[in-house]
């Protein structure tokens, strides 16, 4: 599996995650070459912290440079 190149990562399933993750919204992936290798991505949930998830959880997405910016200031408040 190659390594993850979108810096964002949608959720479509928050199966057995109902607390951590939410269907539709947008989260910032932090790169792990390691675990991209075992289809995990790093994610900073809704805990505010960053943990490992399967890659089915999500679909992956970037956006024009002014929206990246956007979401990732809205990130940093959250």
């Amino acid at each position: 599996m190659k390594a993850q190149t979108k810096p964002f990562a949608l959720c479509i399933d928050n199966s057995d995650y109902r607390a951590s993750l939410i269907p539709g919204k947008v989260y910032r992936i932090l790169p792990d070459a390691k675990a991209a290798k075992d289809d995990l991505v790093r994610i900073v949930d809704e805990s505010g912290e960053d943990y490992l998830y399967h890659r089915d959880h999500f679909v992956f997405v970037d956006f024009p440079p002014a929206v990246k910016k956007k979401v990732l200031a809205l990130q940093d408040v959250a």
